[in-house]
């Protein structure tokens, strides 16, 4: 009868163990996964060119942790005058909603995203004046109402 006890507790003791383990591991791969998810977001804002970014966006790499999803240039022309600044609408989306999904959409986080818009922008231009001047006026309009 005693050993019968003795063995009842020895498996629960050992599923309690199981169980706490499966919730540190969990908690510890959760954990990974976002810090994984924040750098994945940075090296696609800040290291990877307009047009590297373009192909990910094509491929949408790591869907799961991240959102590629965009709704373009807002309420603004995505092809003023034939400027393609859609491109760099894409990134911003990106930088945006991924920075809010991953707590991290501070007023310094914004300006920086907003200024790799606005690189992203007079790159598409590549030194047209006119098509720096929408440049000028859609990075004006997302630091004035974005966020």
């Amino acid at each position: 009868m005693a050993t019968k006890t003795l063995r009842r507790a020895a498996r629960a003791t050992i599923a309690a163990a199981g169980v706490s383990a499966a919730v540190v591991v969990g908690t510890i791969t959760a954990d990974a996964f976002a810090e994984d998810a924040q750098q994945l977001t940075d090296q696609y804002m800040y290291s990877t060119s307009l047009t590297q970014f373009q192909q990910l966006r094509a491929e949408q790499p790591n869907g799961d942790v991240l959102d590629w999803s965009s709704d373009g240039c807002s309420n603004s022309p995505d092809n003023p005058f034939g400027f393609n600044l859609v491109k760099a609408c894409y990134r911003h989306d990106f930088g945006y909603r991924n920075y809010k999904d991953q707590g991290r959409f501070t007023e310094a986080n914004r300006l920086t995203i907003d200024n790799k818009f606005k690189d992203d922008m007079y790159e598409v231009c590549d030194g047209n004046w006119a098509c720096n001047r929408f440049a000028d006026t859609y990075y004006l309009a997302v630091r004035q109402f974005g966020g």
